[in-house]
């Protein structure tokens, strides 16, 4: 397996490049050989699978993804790091790899539209951990996805009913996506160091994954910006009949008109339907 080069050699590495890393985008570079080997194992990574991954950086994880014998498909936004890319590892993995130059939340795919299943295996840039994950939930949908995530957005996507963590995307991927065991990393595993914990976030996908319709994540979106209010009081205004059919069937889960968007529970939130206002409720 490619080893990770410590701090002082990315260091060394990114002078010779002139390349300061950026904040904005989320460029801190993994340092440790067994955070890399762990991402490996969680992926449970094969030769020939079709992995994507979300800014490759300096390639520390795409070789390691490349020795293993996997295809990968890369997308990285940033222009130095992909002309790095293209002259260390283009040449020895001239068909394996597939470098795009782009921006992931354009290219969450990195450009992958083959039929066959595919992984996710990526140190996503935190900023863009929500928008990106959301665009990922539509179909081809990937068959297990491994992403170190900043800590509180892990914690966030694998929220429970009844915790302030939990919110719209937290339904999302958890209607898709079973959340297996992952693994916490510290901060020294990273140059330079990041200001969070970050967390491998191990998610597989489900035998019968659930996709929400457009209206339907906006209109769940809306009732959790507005999440200390009542359910009943929330979608009196948004849906035709106030939503009554489906808080009526919230007494299977012992809930009410009176819950709030936490306390209801994935499953419920699949039995939503929107249907369109009557036309003096539109504006």
């Amino acid at each position: 397996m490619a080893m990770p080069m410590t701090p002082t050699q990315t260091s060394s590495l990114l002078r010779d490049l002139e390349h300061r890393p950026r904040k904005n985008l989320g460029q801190n570079f993994l340092v440790d050989a067994n955070i890399v080997e762990k991402s490996l194992t969680l992926g449970q990574v094969s030769p020939d699978d079709q992995i994507v991954e979300i800014g490759p950086g300096l390639g520390t994880l795409t070789e390691s993804l490349l020795e293993k014998g996997a295809n990968v498909w890369a997308v990285e936004f940033d222009a130095t790091l992909a002309a790095h890319l293209r002259e260390k590892l283009q040449p020895k993995y001239p068909d394996a790899l597939k470098l795009l130059e782009g921006d992931a939340i354009e290219f969450p795919r990195a450009n992958f539209n083959e039929p066959n299943h595919f992984k996710v295996v990526a140190n996503l840039p935190y900023a863009i951990s929500t928008p990106w994950l959301d665009a990922m939930l539509q179909y081809p949908l990937a068959s297990r996805m491994v992403l170190m995530l900043q800590l509180e957005a892990a914690d966030r996507f694998a929220a429970k009913p009844g915790t302030k963590q939990f919110g719209a995307i937290s339904i999302f991927i958890q209607s898709v996506y079973d959340i297996e065991s992952g693994h916490r990393v510290p901060a020294a595993c990273f140059h330079p160091r990041p200001e969070v914990e970050s967390f491998l976030f191990n998610i597989c996908l489900k035998p019968t994954p659930f996709l929400f319709p457009t209206q339907t994540k906006k209109l769940i979106r809306e009732c959790f910006q507005q999440r200390r209010k009542q359910i009943g009081a929330l979608l009196k205004k948004k849906l035709a009949d106030g939503g009554e059919k489906w808080i009526r069937s919230l007494s299977a889960e012992g809930l009410d008109h009176r819950a709030r968007p936490e306390q209801i529970p994935v499953t419920a939130w699949q039995r939503l339907e929107v249907n369109t206002p009557p036309p003096d409720q539109l504006n």
